[in-house]
């Protein structure tokens, strides 16, 4: 049976209690301690003003890191960094790789586009050179990586856990860091549609495998709460670099470059800290409820389960498991189904008329479950449904 934490939402829900949000893979109710949170930010910036940074650098993140680490089995909080987007990371993973040539990244054609759209326009200026492996079919999808890898001898191998446009999940992480890995290649996992989404142990590639990570999604803290694990020893100088990359040593001669030799080596700039008061907030709500990845999938797959058993009998237009791009029996999935239909645009927009919020991306619509669900919001939604397709 599916959990019911519905009560720890009653902020998001009660702003519009008619709406039926299921967007959770892209924004996802914040349960309501993080709003305390919130506030607590501006009140530490009007007690501390300066010196607030040492509260975010010295007790805020240090918190959310440790929270992190736990969840995907980390080692080493220190290994993680923060920045507002993983956009910021990407542009300085890329900045480490070799110079004086066109750096070779192997990925696939299902990568988010903060990564596909900033490869792809340095590929059309030859920067770099992109091999993108197609996801589909999914069965096949690690042989044909680790294929592309042995080809291309890549500089970066860069691919999703949880694919954002079908929500298919690789089978076998650490198989494939394990297949790809070697000296001074950078392998990165995005793992933003895993993170507190499915269970994730990064404990046996931790020294090998970057991972990027945020809480716009699953971890239900809302925007500029990012991070990335990296690996000790790789990359330590990125040329995409902030200040804050040598925070420590500031106070210290300024006679070069320096870096620090954690995580923080891949730290920006100044940023507005008040995503990791929320992530702080809603992993502490989450400890308090005993909540990991496990359970929250556990709870999102009794709820898919319940919604894919109402459309089975009775397909409700382009809601048809016959149209599902990870088939129902497929286990290797994450918190969201994805229909792929011409229509799809259309369905989105007379959905949301009706007060119903789903995704789209070109003809794929994507339904998305969350803590902030319970059984009765499937069935209101799926009563709904039958109603526009009476």
């Amino acid at each position: 049976m599916p959990l019911d934490l519905t009560a720890e939402f009653s902020r998001f829900r009660k702003a519009d209690p008619d709406r039926l949000h299921f967007a959770a893979h892209s924004h996802a109710y914040w349960p309501d301690a993080t709003r305390s949170a919130q506030i607590q930010l501006w009140d530490d910036a009007a007690r501390l003003v300066d010196e607030k940074w040492t509260k975010v650098m010295g007790e805020v993140w240090p918190a959310v890191a440790r929270g992190i680490a736990h969840h995907l089995k980390l080692p080493d909080p220190a290994t993680l960094v923060s920045a507002v987007n993983t956009h910021e990371f990407v542009n300085r993973l890329i900045s480490a790789l070799p110079p004086g040539r066109a750096p070779v990244i192997v990925t696939t054609d299902g990568e988010f586009h903060s990564f596909r759209r900033q490869t792809e326009r340095l590929a059309e200026d030859r920067l770099i050179e992109l091999v993108a492996v197609p996801t589909e079919p999914f069965d096949s999808l690690p042989a044909r990586i680790v294929e592309a890898v042995q080809a291309h001898a890549p500089d970066m191998v860069f691919v999703s856990q949880v694919f954002f446009n079908s929500g298919y999940a690789l089978p076998d992480l650490d198989a494939l860091v394990d297949a790809v890995t070697a000296p001074d290649r950078l392998v990165v996992i995005d793992g933003y549609h895993a993170f507190l989404a499915v269970p994730v142990d990064l404990s046996r590639i931790a020294d090998r495998a970057f991972y990027l990570g945020g809480g716009y999604k699953y971890a239900m803290a809302g925007e500029g709460a990012c991070f990335m694990h990296c690996p000790p020893g790789f990359a330590p100088r990125p040329r995409n670099t902030g200040w804050y990359a040598s925070f420590a040593t500031l106070s210290g001669p300024q006679d070069r470059v320096r870096y620090a030799t954690d995580g923080q080596r891949f730290m920006g700039a100044t940023f507005d800290p008040s995503g990791l008061y929320r992530m702080r907030a809603s992993l502490d709500w989450m400890a308090a409820h005993n909540l990991d990845a496990a359970k929250i999938h556990a709870h999102v797959i009794a709820l898919q389960e319940m919604f894919l058993a109402g459309i089975a009998s009775r397909p409700l237009g382009l809601f048809d498991p016959a149209n599902l791009v990870v088939p129902a029996r497929e286990l290797s999935r994450g918190n969201f189904l994805t229909f792929d239909h011409p229509d799809a645009a259309a369905c989105k927009e007379r959905l949301r008329q009706n007060n119903i919020v789903v995704d789209v991306r070109d003809t794929r619509l994507r339904v998305g479950f969350g803590l902030y669900h319970n059984a009765g919001d499937v069935e209101r939604l799926l009563q709904r449904l039958r109603t526009l397709h009476a």
